[in-house]
């Protein structure tokens, strides 16, 4: 291949959105002038979850994991002097999807922008919401009608914007196999296409299914993840023409954005990941015929907190020696005609056909979210197994964990730190949009956009219309929710403890006699405050509490600190373990500490854990939590212990 053959970058991006859509506007436009080529947009948990900042459930997460967005102002600020007409937005929602792209274009009609020519992303896969993320709304039938409205909208008014985005990346951080991965999102977007099929001219099906797009993951194993995507590439083109008679080559090429692994990240010598998210990279970017169109990198400090400007900037550039330093987009495939490849790919391949075959004997994925659930909370625990028994290796975890202290975690600690100002700002503003609104005009968009979703009509058009009225995210979130009901979906821990015995014979003699002690079988209840849908955390810890021979109450992710406490007041738990990813640990927990004192239930052990930083778990102590666990305790069986030790300490002491 000539210099003058070389192949375009993919679209560098990098998922970003904090605090505020001031403070996120001013990170995107400076990231655009380093050589950012797209947009990736990171929602708070409330805009994601469909609730308005002030709403109770809100509390400790605005601004946390990312923007908030409750109208059309805030869109319009997260979005000032950056021209959409020109940009490609990536924008990672799926509950909220119809609401948030609703924004989009209303904005985008504010800045003179010809909507034909909008491009971008809006993830809308609403079905590894119920198997990994937590972020769903309603249940998965409805839910599958508005991810169909969304791409019938764009389709006929938004034709070059990817109405849906299969999300892959989530089932392979909440444990997935390669198969997995690869039969778990096809069967995704079969579900999509079938739904979509009846709702456009036959001779254009073709056209909207070339608008479905794939957001996948790339672990360490980059050899076994390369094959993974030419097999992901292969299956989808076997897909589209034998499934649904595709006949054009181009329709049913397989596009694909990529965020590569953040499961792998290590809170132990984090300057470790720097190599792993390289290696990641490359997994999807060397070999041509399976190359991502756009890639956005985790920064090396994910694992301890928010990540700086510099951080992001830094896996930026590694996009960009690559794309721009390296010969590698000179080349075609280096790896066609490999027989190691060919039969890695074929394997693959074999794997997900046999799993899609049982999904579609089940019905299909919405059918077998249950199914799926339970299968990758068991997988993530053989992975955990793997890591604590040192079959898998992990440098700087489980093996070479001598270390020099990291000159990268000097000064604030390495870490982006939300202030707790920021969300009672955020309320203020709010308020003050609602008060300025027009009342009427409101009522009268939410009764239209109410007619439509109960009479089954698309609600892209009076979402929009209702986003120029100034709806809020909350009140587009509860029609949807008054239309179609609300969900909690399954937590894949349920059924009898695992055949497991390595390592377990002590723990479950400790639990025994504790239990004798205590008079009844020792009761572990496991909640998830706030809206954190992260919940690999709880469900392996409850696994392994229940495999170890403890009573076990485990409800799912989106408990209040009220019904946490209630819980365990009821079920007369005898500890309490909080799972908080979010970052909002501090004033959740502070909250069920308060609550359980009023309940009188001081005397009853609390533990937390989660992405939480010294400074944060010296607070956590203060306010009487037991004891404080971040992903370098990757031991669970060690956790299990200390669970004991913390209802019967004499015991553990004795032995």
């Amino acid at each position: 291949m000539t210099q003058t053959q070389k192949d375009k970058p993919w679209l560098i991006r990098t998922y970003a959105g904090h605090s505020t859509a001031k403070a996120s506007n001013a990170l995107y436009r400076g990231n655009l002038a380093k050589g950012q080529t797209g947009l990736s947009v990171a929602f708070d948990l409330p805009t994601q979850t469909g609730y308005d900042s002030d709403h109770v459930l809100a509390r400790g997460e605005v601004g946390k994991v990312g923007v908030p967005v409750a109208h059309l102002g805030d869109m319009r600020t997260l979005f000032d002097q950056i021209p959409l007409e020109q940009m490609n937005t990536s924008m990672t929602i799926n509950a909220t999807a119809p609401w948030l792209l609703a924004l989009y274009i209303a904005v985008a009609e504010e800045q003179g922008a010809d909507v034909n020519r909008l491009q971008g992303t809006v993830q809308n896969d609403i079905i590894k919401e119920y198997l990994s993320r937590g972020t769903y709304i309603c249940p998965p039938k409805p839910s599958l009608k508005l991810i169909a409205d969304v791409a019938e909208y764009c389709y006929t008014n938004v034709p070059k914007w990817n109405p849906m985005n299969v999300c892959s990346y989530h089932l392979q951080e909440a444990g997935a196999t390669p198969e997995q991965e690869l039969a778990f999102a096809l069967a995704t977007a079969q579900a999509v296409l079938d739904a979509l099929k009846d709702r456009v001219p036959e001779n254009d099906f073709p056209v909207l299914v070339g608008r479905i797009s794939f957001f996948v993951n790339a672990g360490i194993r980059f050899i076994t993840e390369m094959c993974k995507m030419r097999a992901f590439v292969e299956l989808w083109d076997e897909i589209c023409e034998t499934r649904y008679g595709i006949t054009d080559a181009k329709m049913r090429r397989f596009r694909y954005g990529v965020q590569v692994n953040s499961l792998g990240l290590t809170e132990q010598q984090p300057e470790n990941n720097v190599y792993r998210i390289l290696l990641e990279m490359l997994a999807v970017t060397l070999s041509k015929n399976a190359r991502a169109r756009a890639v956005q990198l985790p920064a090396w400090n994910e694992a301890l907190g928010l990540p700086r400007p510099w951080d992001q900037q830094w896996s930026m550039r590694m996009q960009q020696i690559l794309a721009y330093e390296t010969d590698l987009l000179e080349y075609g495939d280096l790896f066609d005609g490999s027989p190691v490849v060919a039969a890695k790919v074929e394997a693959l391949k074999e794997g997900a056909r046999s799993e899609l075959a049982n999904l579609d004997s089940m019905g299909g994925a919405v059918s077998a979210i249950e199914y799926m659930k339970s299968r990758l909370v068991d997988s993530n625990a053989e992975r955990l197994n793997r890591i604590e028994a040192g079959q898998t290796t992990v440098v700087g975890v489980n093996k070479f964990t001598t270390t020099e202290a990291s000159p990268l975690l000097t000064g604030d600690g390495g870490i982006l730190v939300v202030d707790p100002a920021v969300e009672q700002e955020q309320i203020a503003r709010l308020n003050d949009w609602r008060a300025q609104r027009d009342g009427a005009a409101v009522r009268a968009a939410l009764a239209a956009l109410r007619e439509a979703a109960v009479n089954g009509a698309n609600v892209m058009a009076p979402s929009i219309a209702a986003a120029k009225a100034g709806v809020t995210t909350g009140e587009w979130a509860e029609v949807m929710r008054q239309a179609f009901g609300t969900y909690r979906g399954p937590t894949g821990v349920s059924g009898s403890p695992s055949n497991r015995t390595e390592g377990l014979d002590e723990i479950r003699a400790a639990v025994d006699a504790a239990s004798d002690a205590l008079g009844r079988r020792l009761k572990f209840l496991v909640g998830k405050p706030g809206l954190d849908g992260h919940s690999n955390g709880a469900e392996q810890i409850a696994c392994r509490a229940r495999d170890c021979g403890m009573d076990i109450t485990y409800d799912g992710i989106r408990m209040t600190p009220e019904e946490i406490v209630s819980a365990a007041q009821e079920n007369k738990a005898h500890v309490v373990g909080l799972s908080i990813l979010s970052g909002s640990h501090v004033p959740l927990a502070e909250e069920v500490m308060k609550r359980m004192q009023a309940a009188g239930l001081a005397e009853i052990p609390v533990i937390v854990g989660g992405i939480i930083p010294e400074e944060d778990a010296r607070k956590l102590a203060g306010m009487g939590v037991a004891r404080v666990y971040t992903p370098k305790d990757f031991e669970l069986n060690t956790i299990m212990m200390d669970i004991v030790a913390l209802v019967n300490p004499e015991l553990i002491a004795a032995q």
